[in-house]
Formats: C-alpha cells, structure tokens, sequence
C-alpha cells in the first residue's frame, strides 16, 4: 500500500517530526492539532475560540486531503479540562451534521504551546 503524505499552509506547520495527514488508500489519517494560527503560529486566545480554531485546521487539512469533514469516521478530543466538554459539544455541533463521527474525549495533563485542547481524527475517502 502506498503512503502519501498530505500537507497545506491553511493549517500550522508540523510542530516536530510527522505530516500533517497521512493517506494511506480510502483511509486518511489527521494528526493532531492544536489550536495554532497558521499565519502567525501563535495560540488563539479563549478555549472557544481554541476549538474552533482546531476545527478550522482540521477542516483545511482534510481539504487538502480532496476530501470534507462529512467524511470523518473518528475524532480524538484532548482537554486539559473535561470541563470544557459541554462547550467542545456545542462548537462541534456548528462543524458537523448527524450521523456524526465516532469519538473520544480525553482528560490530560498539558498539552504542547499551554494548548487547552488538540484533536485528530481518522477520514475515510473515495478514489
């Protein structure tokens, strides 16, 4: 099977040593993001404005895969603060449509740049 590695300047650069997304066959496979300015590098301020900044990467990096947030099978959601769950619900909620993706949520202890919340996801796409 071949690999072929996905990349776009809509999304942050990679942070260490590993691609934005990964396609190997139907199957995409986007790693985390965190909620970073592609622009300016920098976090965004406010946990909200921290989840829909990690949806946007995500977004664009699917994008840039030929495929659409329609086609995520699998998100992973990372929070340093399981309080924050409620709200990662209601932003979701503007992203998505029923049926919507299979999921996790996940308390940590830290996340890299003081990061509130990073998530990556599995998309499944044809031709």
């Amino acid at each position: 099977m071949t690999r072929k590695a996905i990349a776009t300047p809509s999304a942050p650069n990679a942070l260490g040593t590993y691609s934005q997304a990964i396609r190997a066959g139907d199957t995409v496979y986007l790693s985390g993001q965190i909620p970073l300015d592609p622009e300016s590098m920098q976090l965004v301020s406010g946990t909200r404005e921290q989840i829909h900044q990690v949806f946007r990467n995500l977004r664009a990096v699917a994008n840039a895969a030929g495929s659409e947030f329609g086609d995520l099978v699998k998100l992973n959601v990372y929070l340093i603060d399981l309080a924050d769950f409620a709200l990662v619900n209601e932003v979701m909620a503007e992203y998505f449509e029923e049926p919507y993706p299979a999921r996790a949520a996940i308390g940590v202890a830290s996340l890299p740049l003081g990061a509130r919340v990073e998530m990556e996801g599995v998309l499944v796409v044809s031709a």
